[in-house]
Parts: structure tokens; sequence; C-alpha cells
């Protein structure tokens, strides 16, 4: 997506925004706190992704279950093989074989191109221990097979005569992943390595709800991914990370602040790249709005630094930070609560998903 897309949205979710200030719940507000997105980029989606901090909690001794089913759709390539594919839409749609993946080879310069549909289940468990501690344990699967979103990306960039970025010359519904960068070469064309499987576990520890003030909330948590079954193609990068977050919360009456800061020390992995061991520093910054009694409205941002370097890469699409804007809402009803987000990628376009769509459903019983 272009600018002049990312402006026409950023125009659309402002006047949202100063609408939904206008509007009253029938009775006092309750917060659930920012939507769980995580990072769904193949560019870092292996590594361990700090949670944001829940709003609602449990009673001591209780547990609490929440599951998020979440598609992104992945169009992102190097300029050249941006030049290259929107030359060759001008004859048709065609599976990428080995004709085409000579010629992108035949680049000038380093390339790359990632063709790629996700679906992912996260199943997080919580259990309070106390009033303010809590643990969490986050398994998590991953399927490569269908792309669904394909045609509804194209139908949009129509809609706004934005630019198509080459999507036309090939055949949808596939997975290809071409690069040859300083690490070697790669190359699946038309379908995955693997057509998905389990992914690696996280555990965690969270002190929440320390009073800063008459509105203000701090709350603290470490977590690990555990690399339990050793190096896994697309599924695992054999080793595990651990993280910290703080996550400042504001409540007033009708709306809630939030902004979680982490640092995660990643072990480095080798998709696409042979990229190291380093700290990755996450921001996500977020606005929630109770426009019912039962149902709130979200926005948030999120801000990730690039896990590659310029050892790794010279390619300024893999070295730019990333960000994702989500927006979406949650909806109670007992002790279950639905959630619903979508999620597009901005400024930086070729490193993170076109657009990610996410459904949550959690069970909180007796939450305060």
């Amino acid at each position: 997506m272009d600018r002049k897309g990312k402006t026409t949205i950023s125009a659309v979710l402002a006047a949202v925004a100063a609408l939904l200030l206008a509007v009253a719940p029938a009775s006092a507000a309750e917060f659930y706190g920012l939507l769980p997105a995580r990072d769904l980029s193949p560019f870092g989606f292996l590594r361990l992704d700090m949670r944001p901090a829940a709003g609602k909690l449990v009673s001591p001794g209780k547990w609490s279950f929440e599951t998020e089913f979440a598609t992104q759709n992945t169009w992102a390539m190097s300029r050249g093989v941006q030049d290259y594919l929107t030359d060759l839409e001008k004859s048709g749609r065609r599976p990428l074989g080995e004709a085409e993946l000579a010629a992108i080879r035949d680049l000038p310069g380093e390339n790359y191109l990632v063709d790629l549909e996700t679906t992912t289940v996260d199943v997080t468990l919580n259990y309070q221990f106390t009033r303010n501690l809590s643990g969490y344990l986050i398994t998590s699967a991953v399927s490569y097979d269908k792309s669904y979103l394909d045609g509804a990306v194209e139908r949009f960039h129509d809609a706004f005569s934005l630019s198509s970025y080459g999507r036309p010359a090939i055949a949808r519904g596939g997975v290809n992943l071409i690069y040859d960068l300083k690490s070697g070469s790669y190359a699946s064309l038309g379908s995955a390595p693997v057509s998905g499987g389990v992914l690696d576990p996280t555990i965690g520890l969270r002190y929440s709800n320390i009073r800063l003030g008459r509105n203000w909330r701090l709350s603290l948590d470490g977590a690990m991914k555990v690399a339990v079954s050793g190096e896994r193609e697309l599924l695992s990068t054999g080793r595990s990370d651990y993280g910290l977050q703080a996550a400042v919360q504001w409540y007033g009456r009708r709306q809630a602040f939030y902004a979680n800061a982490s640092a995660v020390y990643y072990s480095g992995g080798e998709f696409m790249l042979e990229d190291s061991r380093q700290i990755v520093p996450t921001l996500v910054v977020g606005y929630e709005y109770a426009l019912t009694p039962n149902t709130n409205l979200n926005i948030q941002g999120y801000a990730s630094t690039s896990v590659y370097s310029r050892q790794d890469t010279n390619l300024d699409e893999l070295l730019a930070e990333k960000y994702q804007l989500t927006a979406g809402f949650r909806h109670r009803r007992d002790d279950v609560v639905i959630s619903f987000g979508i999620t597009e990628n901005v400024q930086n376009i070729n490193n993170t998903p076109d657009i990610g769509v996410q459904f949550g459903l959690s069970w909180v019983p007796g939450s305060r």
C-alpha cells in the first residue's frame, strides 16, 4: 500500500476517533486492555514477542483462558523484484516457475520476494497466584496452506487507485519465497516447505496493578520462548528467547491509554538470513474507548526494530523499523469476551504484512 492509501486510512481513523469521543456509554465503563496483537511478520515471526498486559484480572486462585486466531497476508520484495513483476503483470497471471526464478536471480544487487499468508492460533492459559501476581502459558500453531486475502488486498488497492506492486503477475493462493542474499539462496515456488505445525511455547510471570496515582497503573512481566524440539523450518529457530516488559495504563471514565515497552533477547535464527543474537526493543501504544458497558473499541500502534543488520544485508527494506496499526473492538457477555481486530502495515511496507485479521475468544470468570 502506498503513502496515499496510508494517508486515507489515517484520516478515516482520526474521524472515527473524534466521533467516538462524543458518545457516552450507558453506565460505568470497564476496560480490557490492548488487543493481544503480536508481530505476524515473517521477518522475525518466530522470535519471542511480548504480549500486551491484560486489563482484566481474575480473583486469586482462579484460571482464565484466551484464544486468538490471526491471518496475515505478506507481499514484500526488493525494489528490483517489484519493477520486474510490475512489468510482467502486463502479460497476465502465472505461477512462478524456473524462468521467473532465473530472471529474478539475474537482477543486479540483492533481491527477495516473500509472497506468504499464515494463519496462527494462540492459546493462553493464565493463573492468578495472588492479587497482583499471575503466570501464563502460551501455546501456538501455524498453517501455511491456504491464502484467503490475496483477492481482497488487490480489490482494496484497485478501489483506492493504489499501486498493485506486481501482485497481478502471480497466481493467487500460492506461497512464493525467493531470495538470494548474503547468506545464500533459497527458493520455494507455489507452496511452503512445510504446511504448518506447532510453534515454540511461551511461559511468563506478570506483576500487575501497581498503583502510580489515582488513575495510573503499572505492570511488569518477564517471559521465555522455549525451544523444545530443536530447529524446525518455518516453525522454530531452535533457540530460546527471553524478554522483559513494563506496561503503563491510565484509566478515565470512558477511555484508557496504554503504553507497553519491552526488550527481548533474541537468540537469532535462519529464516531468510542468518541473523545474529541481539536485543530487540518494541513499543506498543494504544487507546481504548468504552462505547457501551459491554463493548469497547481499540486502536493501537506497534513499533519494533528489524532483526537484521548491515552484516546481514544492505537492503534498506529489511533494515527499516517495523510499524503496524491495529483497530478493533471487544464485546463482553457474562464471563466471555469476544474480540476482533484488523492490522495494517504503515510507512515501511516491505518488511511487515499488508494486512492481518484477528479474532479472539476469552473466558475470564469473576474478573475484577
